[in-house]
């Protein structure tokens, strides 16, 4: 099963708070494990303030206004651009067509300048998982699994993309309780 180019939608049972109520779009995924970027946790951190800690000025006043996510609980100082086109940059995965990852800091001062991708969102930090423990967790229903929407990365409110996700594979996440049941 491939899950690269998917959505984890955490189900309302899954506690952990790094994951509670998570959207996270998956960025590799293979016999090793996966990486992924979570895409609806906005941190109290926006770009413009980010790119002032890296001596990046900011030229482009809306771009200083993004709001930076907490894209994981791996290396949460080590910065992620999940973006569309994909271009051409220093240190850059295409994740699927239309949408990459990058990781270097051309990027970064490109978007500071107002010519970086048409749409970006920056995160710190990612979710990883070892050989295995996806497939586990996905066994053990910790997640909801379906192809990724280039819209709700992108365009919804953070707010509203746990429940856009889910939507997508017709499941009102509301409607989910967290009570095991027995017929």
């Amino acid at each position: 099963m491939d899950l690269l180019n998917h959505f984890l939608i955490a189900m309302p049972t899954l506690a952990d708070p790094n994951f509670s109520r998570t959207v996270t779009y998956l960025c590799a995924h293979s016999e090793e494990g996966a990486m992924g970027i979570v895409i609806n946790r906005p941190l109290e951190l926006n770009l413009g303030e980010m790119l002032g800690h890296l001596d990046i000025e900011v030229c482009d006043h809306r771009v200083g206004q993004m709001q930076v996510l907490q894209g994981g609980p791996v290396q949460r100082d080590r910065g992620f651009v999940l973006h569309s086109p994909p271009g051409e940059w220093d240190a850059m995965l295409e994740v699927a067509e239309g949408i990459a990852v990058a990781t270097s800091r051309d990027i970064l001062a490109a978007l500071a300048e107002g010519e970086g991708p048409e749409y970006s969102a920056v995160a710190l930090g990612y979710a990883g998982w070892g050989a295995g423990q996806l497939e586990q967790e996905l066994a053990a229903n910790a997640w909801l699994s379906g192809p990724a929407d280039r819209a709700i990365i992108f365009d919804l409110p953070f707010e509203e993309r746990w429940d856009a996700a889910a939507g997508m594979l017709g499941v009102d996440l509301d409607l989910l309780s967290s009570e095991a049941g027995h017929a």
